[in-house]
This record gives C-alpha cells, sequence and structure tokens, in this order.
C-alpha cells in the first residue's frame, strides 16, 4: 500500500541527518506506531509522509508508484500535535467547511457521526469544545478529505485521561476504513490497537517487540 525506501533528511541548518534511510511499508487499515523522544524527526516524517516538505534521498511509493509531495497531500490527512491552536472558523460548521467552495451537508453529518459529534451544534465556536471535542473536529476536518492515510502527531497530548480514552476509542473506529499511523510519547495508551509499533532514534527507525 504505502511504502518508503531509503528516506533521508537533513535540514539545511543542521549537522547532524534526522531521517538516515528510513524504510518501512504499511499495509491496508494497519495502525502503525512510532516512538522516540523529542527532536528525533517523528513530526518529520509524518510531513515528508504526508508531502509538506521532501526528503533530499529516498523515495515513496503508492500502490507500488512513486508519488511525489503534491500526490501525497491528496492521499493522507494530519493532524498535529494541539491541532485546536489552528482552527480558523468562527463555528464549527465554517471550520469544517473552510477552503471548500461547496460542500454537501450529508458529507458533513456523515463525518461528523464518525468522530462522536453527530449532536454537535454547528454554530458552536471551536474554543467552547472540550480538549477530547477539539481533537475530534481535528480528525473531522481531515476525514472530509477522504484521506487514503491518517496521521496523528500525539494526538492525545494535553488531555486527561477520559478525553485520551475517547481520542483512543475514536482511532479503534477509523482503523476499520483507514490506515492510521500515531506518532506518541504514550504507547501503552494504543498498545492494544497497533499492529506494529517502532522507535525512531538518531535518524534510524527500528521495530520493536520482534
Amino acid at each position: 500500500m504505502l511504502e518508503l525506501k531509503n528516506i533521508t533528511y537533513q535540514p539545511e541548518t543542521g549537522r547532524e541527518k534526522i531521517l538516515d534511510k528510513i524504510s518501512l511499508k504499511i499495509n491496508k487499515n494497519e495502525i502503525i506506531l512510532i516512538i522516540g523522544k523529542s527532536g528525533s524527526g517523528k513530526t518529520t516524517l509524518l510531513e515528508i509522509i504526508c508531502g509538506l516538505i521532501d526528503q533530499q534521498k529516498g523515495n515513496i511509493f503508492w500502490q507500488n508508484k512513486v508519488v511525489n509531495s503534491r500526490q501525497r497531500r491528496w492521499l493522507c490527512g494530519i493532524v498535529f500535535q494541539f491541532p485546536e491552536r489552528f482552527f480558523l472558523g468562527s463555528t464549527i460548521g465554517k471550520e469544517l467547511k473552510f477552503g471548500y467552495k461547496s460542500l454537501k451537508e450529508i458529507k458533513i453529518k456523515n463525518v461528523l457521526t464518525k468522530v462522536g459529534l453527530s449532536s454537535i451544534n454547528l454554530k458552536t465556536p471551536p474554543e467552547q469544545l472540550s480538549g477530547g471535542q477539539q481533537r475530534r473536529l481535528a480528525v473531522a476536518t481531515q476525514l472530509l478529505r477522504s484521506p487514503n492515510l491518517i496521521l496523528l502527531d500525539e494526538p492525545t497530548a494535553g488531555l486527561d485521561w477520559s478525553m485520551k480514552n475517547d481520542v483512543k476509542n475514536l482511532i479503534q473506529r477509523l482503523s476499520c476504513e483507514n490506515t492510521i499511523i500515531i506518532v506518541t510519547h504514550e504507547p501503552e495508551l494504543f498498545q492494544e490497537l497497533t499492529t506494529r509499533k517502532f522507535s525512531l532514534n538518531e535518524g534510524k527507525l527500528k521495530i520493536l517487540g520482534e
């Protein structure tokens, strides 16, 4: 489905490679977990996968065909750490419709149902939602794009335990239809959901548990 071959990335101002010949194959409907200390390159890896930045070396394949950064942006939906900081709409409805010339109401309704926000008032400002609801709204905005891959960067950061469980349950539901890559400092929270777990350290990706 998705394959990374020898992905290498070094910032222009950096002396060391953040990613050094990273290779990875991800199958349909897998939940992949990537752990690593701050600054290890986890977020950079997600940004390369979803086409926000380009690797210096290596290729990314989708269905055995090389895909460029523009093509990957269509394939992926990424939710960054603390996504609520980047909401632009003054209401939930406007946030969901941001960037679209037209969007069918039934599609919005279906997506909100998927993330557990079916009864939410679309006129509510996003900042009035709970932390867990804000994360679900961020996921909903990406689901509207019908991505093949969902990339989650620290999806439970800053949430209390009940909200973390809400996010965990949401990810479990989404895995029935989506392939998911999670970057987290809390691997134990997603242990039972993941098909494979990796560590990223000193530019190298290593599978764990084998």
